[in-house]
């Protein structure tokens, strides 16, 4: 049996000082492949913010009450709440912080438009227009491979979620001002499209949300996350592996690290060296389904909703490139693929 993933380890209940001003608090989580999410505390004159506050739901609202509480903080402290991207585990509990406290909600600007009244998205970095902002949940929505989107399994139902009503959207380049300093917004798509990490050049930090995990590689979506989400990923990781005075990586799962670098390039190969895969694979396979493409590409203890995703985000890339046709919609998709 394989060892867990510094991700998949269950969440510590101490609260550790990880920078000038600011504590690490993990959550529980039994999401698939994770086990706890990272929330960060950063401390200044004002009280504090909190970046990805943890899932929906009674059990994580607990959870971050009392981690707050050892950290001999109090809700009323709390003034913002930051969410890296949309995913749940991410901006979770910031509805209900906003709630109960009158927090400042920011996110990015392309924040998914299925979880907020965001009037509208304008262009960043990286391109931003209508075709690629999703409208409808993906939970409730079908995959373009016939099968039903995976639920996240231990948050309540969409129905019963606070969701954030944002009061400020970022874009790249703007500036925070968070435990007494400034931190850059940096727009990184690919995860999501709205993803965001936070730069801190004063002390060398950097708050990477999903974008750069220490031990496994992001999960790149193919639904709700742009056209071709792998080809933003890979310009992401390359924009921050670039950024200057970065000496601490705090990442939402998994330990903080220090070669940022590395690990960017570290990921981006292991998805170069899937694609290959994928062109390999249709050569012994003809033309495919996505599960069919997932089931080689993944072990079978990983076979499922999010395998087909990425493979799918894989597929649409080759196509992008013009290595890959796609024939049919729904259960009849097949994907062809060129040959190396």
């Amino acid at each position: 049996m394989r060892p867990p993933k510094q991700e998949q380890l269950p969440a510590s209940t101490e609260v550790t000082e990880v920078g000038p001003g600011v504590l690490r608090m993990q959550l529980p989580i039994t999401m698939p492949g994770l086990g706890h999410v990272n929330t960060y505390a950063l401390i200044d004159d004002r009280g504090v913010a909190l970046v990805d506050p943890g899932l929906p739901g009674d059990a994580s609202w607990s959870a971050l009450t009392t981690r707050l509480r050892d950290a001999e903080l109090k809700l009323t402290d709390v003034h913002t709440v930051i969410a890296t991207h949309s995913h749940p585990d991410h901006f979770g509990g910031a509805g209900q912080m906003a709630k109960e406290v009158g927090a400042d909600v920011v996110v990015h600007s392309a924040f998914a438009r299925w979880l907020t009244a965001q009037p509208t998205a304008e262009p960043d970095i990286f391109d931003v227009d209508a075709e690629d902002l999703q409208e409808g949940s993906p939970f409730d929505l079908p995959t373009p491979w016939g099968t039903d989107w995976l639920r996240p399994a231990d948050a309540p139902p969409i129905s019963e979620w606070t969701k954030p009503q944002p009061t400020r959207w970022v874009r790249n380049g703007e500036v925070l001002h968070l435990a007494g300093r400034e931190w850059f917004v940096l727009h990184t798509p690919g995860h999501t499209l709205d993803h965001i990490c936070l730069h801190d050049p004063e002390t060398g930090i950097l708050l990477s949300g999903d974008h750069v995990l220490p031990t496994i590689t992001p999960h790149i979506a193919g639904l709700g996350s742009g056209r071709d989400p792998l080809n933003a990923f890979k310009a992401s990781l390359e924009l921050v592996a670039a950024v200057e005075d970065v000496n601490l990586v705090l990442p939402a799962h998994g330990h903080p690290f220090t070669d940022l670098a590395e690990r960017c390039a570290a990921i981006a190969e292991h998805h170069e060296e899937r694609l290959a895969r994928l062109q390999d694979i249709s050569q012994e396979l003809g033309p495919a389904t996505v599960i069919e493409l997932s089931h080689e590409l993944f072990r079978p203890a990983a076979w499922g909703g999010m395998a087909e995703s990425e493979t799918y985000a894989h597929l649409e890339h080759l196509r992008q490139l013009g290595l890959a046709e796609r024939r049919g919609d729904g259960p009849d998709l097949v994907y062809v693929v060129a040959a190396r």
